[in-house]
Formats: structure tokens, C-alpha cells, sequence
């Protein structure tokens, strides 16, 4: 007997970045783990995080996340003061950092986030090796998911 998906158990997807998709071609993804505060893990477990605009920088042998967005909660404690904006440091291993290091600083890479979600009661943020899309990349691909749509469609209709 199969069991039933229960609707109302929350999705382990807490932010997700589209955008990177279409902006970059993606390489080689990595999963990074992330500081983060008490507040911090209070706001993504209702679903309060953005990536869209983030990126990772890497300084001095080390990842940090840029420019996502963590609103905090009403409930949050008075004693601190929230930053949505804060630096965050990403958990690599030394080998990983060792290949963005080398890609980004050689190659012309960019290290973009993907997707942030809970793995085993923890933040897990899923980065990609990307390069940037010039502007007629971008519309061969979009002729491209066109394309692969319309296909779709007709095989539907067809049979």
C-alpha cells in the first residue's frame, strides 16, 4: 500500500534564484552550509529568505553570501539588532574552495547562488560555477524553452 503525501508538510525549498538560469550557464553546483544567527533560522523556517539579487564572494581563502535578504521576524528578540542584509559566511571544504578559488580568479567564473534549503534540520545553500550570458545567449535559449515547450505540446495533442 503506498503512502499519501500529506499537503500540509512544508516544502524543504526555502528560496530559490530563477534568475541565475537565465543569466549565466551554470558548471559545476556545490552545496555550501550557512552561519547563521538564531533569528536567521527562526525567519527561513517561515519561509522569510530571498537569494534573487545574492552572490558569493570569496576572500581570503573563505565564501561569504552577498545581498540576500532574511526579513526577521516581529517576534524576534529586542536585545539584537537584525541586519536582513549581513555578510554570511558559507561551509566549504577546502578542496571545493580550492576549485572556486581557481576557477574565479583564472577562468573568468562567477560564483552565483541557486537555491537555499533544509537538508537534515540545516540551511543548505546551493551554489553553482556560472558564466555570464551575453544578450543573444540569452534569446537562444529562451528560442530554445520555445521550442521544447511547443514540441511538447504537440506530442501531447498528437496522441
Amino acid at each position: 500500500m503506498a503512502k499519501q503525501k500529506n499537503s500540509k508538510t512544508p516544502s524543504a525549498t526555502i528560496a530559490l534564484n530563477k534568475r541565475a538560469r537565465h543569466d549565466f550557464f551554470l558548471e559545476d553546483r556545490l552545496e555550501a552550509g550557512l552561519v547563521l544567527t538564531g533569528w536567521e533560522v527562526k525567519s527561513l523556517r517561515a519561509g522569510k529568505g530571498r537569494i534573487t539579487e545574492a552572490y558569493v564572494l570569496i576572500k581570503d581563502g573563505e565564501a561569504f553570501l552577498l545581498g540576500s535578504h532574511i526579513h526577521p521576524l516581529e517576534s524576534a528578540s529586542t536585545h539584537i539588532s537584525a541586519d536582513p542584509t549581513r555578510t554570511r559566511k558559507l561551509l566549504l571544504h577546502e578542496r571545493e574552495l580550492a576549485t572556486l578559488i581557481g576557477a574565479t580568479e583564472q577562468k573568468g567564473y562567477t560564483v552565483v547562488p541557486l537555491a537555499m534549503y533544509w537538508k537534515r534540520g540545516k540551511a543548505k545553500l546551493e551554489i553553482a560555477l556560472a558564466k555570464g550570458k551575453a544578450k543573444y545567449d540569452k534569446r537562444q535559449s529562451k528560442k530554445e524553452h520555445d521550442w521544447q515547450r511547443r514540441k511538447a505540446q504537440l506530442l501531447r495533442s498528437d496522441g
